[in-house]
């Protein structure tokens, strides 16, 4: 069961069909289960099958795991089970205790995220190093393993940035308001593995990247910043995220020294082609979406899938689709299901909570006229909504009774920013996963009963 706290939440039926559905979408972009669908290894005729691709292995050659992302101690399992003995070695970063995955080819480490730490710095060392190692050239195969998270899992300063000075801008720019994009188009320009370096670093052997998407969009170059795909952005993007979000007084010296010798032409942009490295997304939250409509049918509902590609002010967001609701805009539908990921704004002073909790709890308020019954859930598929020990929220009208009943002022709470604390009193509405073993992004659901029949 994915929901290790399900008894608490499940006070009502449509709190459990929700429920059921949430892990309907998690348990489908499951590594042990994807990756079986998408790759496929040949051993007598050593080729490598990822979908309708096929990537051929010499004799002389052999393969080699490398990557980093949330979801990559699971992957790491799940393709030792597929390739077994001809993996010659690998190292992959993960965010998890090895000894959760127990594999026998490659070395996982766990690193820190969101912030990235010496472990995670030490992970792509030992990746590098495999290189000169065993002599990886043209007739071998490296397979890069990268899904979510990997942009902090995976880091490698370029000369003259400390890993503490990656660390404090990471802090600056998680606390900006800047979204994924931005602060991957700051960081490919900060790492000697990110843009595309990782992929280029192993020419001239065939990289081929299995990705789980987090990113709106499935743009590649965003995805864990990038490392295997050509990156169009310059360090002029770079430093206009910076002034963008007031950052080029506070970041550390180093940085802006680092980006303006960039802008200059003093130092190597991210390559702009890598004929060498293939990227394949093997899961994303529309196969998600797609698996949570199947269980929503099952279960008798009428499911609509708004869209997998959400973003915008978490509150705002959360106002405007309870809007639509409200208005009939989704009449005939009793389940709507929403993929993507919103950006909080969050006030200096701010409390506790991540985003998919914040967009439950703005939905209290938000769908108080909606005349009928109604539940609302969001949550993040990593298991960690910003606090790790919580996924997101379920709430309904329940909640906001028992709200009133508790005499907590929801609207202090959300100026605050401290969902957290507003769920957590009023009762029956964190949501816990634990670390998936899994990252594509957020994933929404309402559900609806017109008149409350």
């Amino acid at each position: 069961m994915t929901i290790k706290n399900r008894a608490e939440l499940a006070a009502a039926p449509m709190r459990a069909a929700v429920l059921d559905i949430i892990e309907a979408g998690i348990e489908s972009v499951l590594p042990r289960r994807v990756i079986p669908a998408a790759v496929g290894w040949d051993a007598a005729r050593r080729v490598l099958r990822v979908g309708r691709a096929g990537y051929s292995v010499s004799r002389a050659g052999r393969i080699f795991v490398i990557g980093g992302g949330k979801a990559n101690g699971a992957m790491a399992v799940a393709l030792e089970k597929v390739l077994g003995e001809d993996i010659t070695d690998g190292v992959a970063t993960c965010n998890a205790p090895p000894s959760r995955y127990r594999t026998r080819r490659i070395r996982l480490v766990e690193a820190g995220h969101p912030v990235p730490d010496e472990r995670g710095a030490q992970g792509v060392r030992l990746m590098l190093d495999l290189k000169a190692m065993h002599s990886i050239g043209r007739d071998d195969l490296v397979i890069c393993l990268i899904s979510g998270g990997g942009s902090a899992l995976m880091p490698c300063p370029v000369p003259g940035v400390t890993l503490e000075e990656k660390q404090e801008l990471t802090q600056l720019l998680l606390r900006s308001g800047a979204d994924i994009g931005e602060i991957n188009t700051v960081r490919k320009h900060l790492s000697l593995v990110k843009g595309g370096r990782l992929g280029a670093f192993f020419a001239p052997a065939t990289v081929v990247s299995l990705v789980i998407s987090d990113v709106v969009g499935n743009d590649l170059s965003v995805i864990a910043s990038g490392p295997t795909q050509p990156d169009a952005t310059t360090f002029e993007e770079a430093r206009c995220v910076l002034r963008k979000y007031g950052l080029l007084s506070v970041a550390p010296r180093a940085v802006t020294r680092y980006l303006d010798r960039g802008v200059r032409g003093l130092e190597p942009d991210t390559p702009k082609t890598l004929k060498n490295c293939h990227n394949h997304i093997i899961a994303d939250n529309r196969l998600a979406l797609k698996a949570m409509a199947q269980k929503a049918r099952q279960l008798g509902m009428n499911p609509h899938v708004i869209t997998a590609e959400q973003t915008g002010d978490t509150a705002a967001v959360a106002v405007q689709r309870a809007s639509q609701v409200i208005s009939g805009k989704y009449a005939g539908h009793d389940l709507l299901l929403i993929g993507g990921e919103t950006t909080p704004t969050l006030p200096p002073d701010h409390g506790e909570g991540g985003r998919n909790q914040h967009y439950a709890a703005t939905s209290m308020l938000a769908m108080r006229d909606y005349p009928g019954e109604w539940v609302v859930a969001s949550v993040g598929t990593d298991g960690s909504d910003y606090l790790s020990s919580v996924a997101g929220a379920i709430v309904g009208r329940d909640t906001v009774d028992a709200a009133r009943k508790k005499r907590l002022n929801v609207q202090g709470f959300l100026v605050r920013y401290d969902g957290y604390s507003l769920l957590k009193k009023a009762g029956g509405s964190l949501i816990k996963t634990g670390h998936t073993d899994t990252n594509v992004g957020d994933l929404a659901v309402y559900a609806l009963r017109p008149g409350g029949a």
